[in-house]
């Protein structure tokens, strides 16, 4: 109990860009691991100098200096599409953890710059390199450049936009069980081979595959992590 409210109170004094520079998959992963000892405080460049004494007053750990393999504390970043370049290919709208692009496969994206938490998560994706970078506080850097009312909104993004992927797999899953039972139901037909050894193999692999995505969903249904 004492370790999830100390995972509570290191979260909530982290930026929320999800960003994944500590290390970590997001910000509360990151928070995680500085509860359990597992991370120093000084892996989150969006929070600055000031994020890590946040992080020093909750833990009782020294202040030390931003770790640079993490990167540097630097002024906030919103990004931008090029859109004369954008080929609709939607890969920066699924690496966006917020949800601040919005667009179509084979359609022109577009970032909602006020939502953009300048995690550029989004840059390397970009086939075509149609992404651009721009300061979005002048000279402010870390959690001068960014507020708690910021952090708080980012997240409830996040946490949505995690719920939506989580129900899109689920679908995608239940669609695939069900094309892997019809198959099953008439293997011949759905094969180029005839020897019974061969289809027999098969089988069992598709029974296999079809067993793991059964409990999967089933795990999913009852709230346990993959």
């Amino acid at each position: 109990m004492l370790t999830n409210h100390l995972i509570d109170r290191i979260t909530a004094a982290l930026p929320q860009t999800q960003c994944t520079r500590c290390g970590y998959v997001d910000c509360a992963a990151y928070a995680a691991a500085i509860a359990g000892g597992e991370a120093e405080i000084n892996q989150c460049p969006p929070g600055g100098a000031e994020g890590v004494q946040r992080l020093s007053d909750i833990t009782g750990h020294a202040v030390t200096a931003l770790n640079p393999d993490n990167g540097v504390e630097a002024p906030r970043t919103v990004v931008y599409i090029d859109e004369n370049w954008c080929i609709g290919c939607t890969l920066c709208i699924d690496a966006c953890p917020v949800d601040a692009i919005v667009g179509a496969n084979k359609k022109m994206h577009t970032v909602i710059e006020p939502l953009c938490t300048g995690c550029e998560l989004c840059l390397p994706v970009c086939p075509v390199d149609c992404i651009l970078v721009e300061n979005a506080s002048g000279d402010k850097t870390g959690w001068q450049a960014w507020s708690p009312q910021q952090a708080t909104e980012a997240l409830q993004r996040y946490e949505f936009h995690k719920a939506k992927v989580k129900k899109q797999l689920a679908h995608k899953t239940k669609v695939n069980i069900r094309k892997a039972e019809h198959k099953l139901s008439d293997i011949s037909a759905h094969s180029q081979h005839t020897d019974p050894v061969v289809l027999d193999k098969k089988r069992a692999i598709i029974e296999a595959a079809l067993a793991k995505a059964r409990a999967k969903t089933l795990d999913a249904e009852k709230g346990n992590p993959a």
